[in-house]
């Protein structure tokens, strides 16, 4: 099948290549993020999407285990259409696929580190790279660790979040979605004085030296100075970008676990990720959605555009020449 050759239905198990699109009707069929061949066939692939389905490191509401089936189920739509304001079909030249969930014993919590780290060290070997979904937002330490043996330590974060989530925890063994940046920096896996956390409105006595552009701060000096400070602090460092939906307002992103008033709204987030096309991204993930606590799928729908910009962003880099080769 040639690569572009338009299918009319279930492209996520239908279409042989990676490459192109298929004719869905948005509300039926086989449902995959984007609608990207569903597949674990890593040859010649760009970017692997896929999903982390846990939720027993969360401090609050649980739930976010139903995160990835909730964002890919609202991404359908972005499948149809050509995303907004690109206006080009990322999918015409950069192979996507979805990878599918990794697969957890959660009825053995020691266990979920390593296995999250073991499916990342797969999808980052054969060359592609990792947009993963959500999922608390624990499973961004296991992440780093497999993106920093792939790029070295010392990674720059690009985070968004209503939560710095560097609060000490010094346990080795233990899930907590509010410490996985502290144990981070002490393992040396991110360098916090060229890493910026976006959206922040709640205390901690040490951020680490993370530069920090709380909501405030965002909300005062407007998106384009919000870009000009993230560009200056990572330049040209590989970085890593990690989403947390608690940082858009409750109005914005009610299903989530630890909500928090005051936050960014989906416009101001979404015109400052489209301000980050000159950030070397490595990888990135979108947490925290729990369909539960959900209205009418809006956070689900602000997750998956989220994770769509993530997709032409990451397109965008490598088609500049500038992301390094696979």
């Amino acid at each position: 099948m040639d690569k572009r050759e338009v299918i009319r239905g279930d492209g996520a198990i239908r279409r042989e290549s990676p490459y192109g699109s298929s004719k869905e009707n948005t509300y039926a069929g086989v449902v995959s993020f984007m609608r990207r061949l569903y597949t674990k066939d890593l040859t010649g692939i760009d970017l692997a999407v896929t999903g982390v389905p846990l939720d027993i490191a969360t401090t609050n509401r649980p739930g976010a285990r139903l995160g990835p089936r909730a964002i890919r189920s609202a991404s359908s739509q972005l499948g149809v259409l050509l995303p907004y304001p690109w206006g080009v079909n990322p999918f015409d030249d950069y192979a996507v696929i979805d990878y599918g969930d990794c697969w957890l014993d959660v009825h053995n919590p020691a266990t979920v580190k390593e296995t999250i780290v073991a499916h990342a060290r797969t999808i980052l070997a054969s060359g592609a790279k990792m947009l993963t979904l959500g999922g608390d937002h624990y499973i961004s330490y296991p992440l780093l660790v497999a993106h920093a043996q792939k790029y070295g330590k010392g990674l720059s974060v690009v985070h968004f979040d209503a939560h710095c989530d560097t609060w000490p925890d010094d346990q080795p063994d233990s899930l907590n979605h509010g410490s996985m940046f502290y144990k981070a920096v002490k393992e040396g896996l991110i360098d916090p004085q060229r890493s910026v956390q976006i959206g922040i409105r709640t205390w901690n006595d040490d951020f680490m030296g993370f530069h920090v552009l709380d909501a405030p701060w965002v909300h005062e000096h407007g998106v384009r100075a919000t870009i000009e400070r993230i560009v200056s602090v990572v330049g040209d460092r590989p970085a890593y970008f990690t989403f947390d939906v608690d940082s858009l307002d409750p109005a914005f992103a009610p299903g989530t676990g630890t909500p928090v008033p005051g936050g960014l709204s989906t416009a101001q987030a979404f015109a400052i990720m489209r301000g980050l096309g000159a950030i070397d991204l490595i990888g990135a993930d979108v947490v925290e959605v729990a369909p539960a606590y959900d209205h009418a799928d809006i956070t689900a729908l602000a997750a998956a555009h989220v994770a769509s910009e993530l997709v032409c962003l990451f397109r965008h880099r490598a088609m500049s020449g500038k992301g390094g080769a696979r």
